[in-house]
């Protein structure tokens, strides 16, 4: 049983592979729960066109990341399809302090990252109803070229087969359509704040 201290808030991490669904969950949960903020990872990648910097990532060279990453200020760091994303150590650590729960999203590799060093996190793993639909959606995003989309395919269902038989999540939601799957986060966060 996870334990939590009063004045202390909650880790919920949110791991899913690329086309699950997870930003927009994310989105809306953020919108109606105002005790619930989102981790904003560092990333080498370029924005993608709406995006903004410091909201959706904070955008940065590989010589500002390698600095942050030689000063431990990653909770979690990993290489994506070529690009780094980091989750920063200090901000993530000051919301909890301050009492307010922290939504990570992040992939399965950085999830596992996060389970050595706050074990009492609220894991969450958000799968797609089906191969198939998860490559429609990969499609459908309109945001990689056929090779990236191929590439994040493969690794999606690598990991869909090894969550399978890891012990890492507390939960898992099958995205089949948003409003429910919302619902789901919710009820589990709900229950998670009950605990004592």
């Amino acid at each position: 049983m996870k334990t939590t201290s009063k004045c202390s808030g909650r880790l919920f991490v949110i791991s899913a592979s690329s086309g699950t669904g997870k930003t927009t969950l994310a989105r809306e949960l953020l919108r109606e729960d105002k005790n619930l903020v989102q981790s904003v990872s560092y990333t080498t990648r370029h924005p993608r066109p709406d995006e903004k910097n410091g909201q959706d990532y904070f955008f940065v060279t590989k010589k500002e990341f390698l600095k942050k990453i030689k000063k431990n200020g990653f909770l979690e760091w990993a290489n994506v399809f070529g690009r780094t994303y980091g989750t920063p150590k200090k901000e993530v650590e000051d919301h909890l302090r301050q009492g307010r729960d922290v939504l990570l999203l992040i992939d399965v590799q950085g999830a596992k990252k996060v389970k050595k060093t706050k074990p009492d996190a609220v894991f969450i793993f958000l799968a797609p109803p089906s191969k198939e639909e998860l490559l429609r959606r990969l499609y459908k995003r309109g945001t990689e070229t056929q090779k990236e989309i191929s590439v994040r395919y493969k690794v999606a269902t690598k990991e869909l087969k090894e969550l399978n038989e890891l012990a890492l999540c507390d939960y898992r939601i099958i995205n089949r359509q948003i409003p429910v799957a919302t619902e789901a986060l919710r009820g589990i966060i709900r229950a998670e704040r009950m605990k004592i």
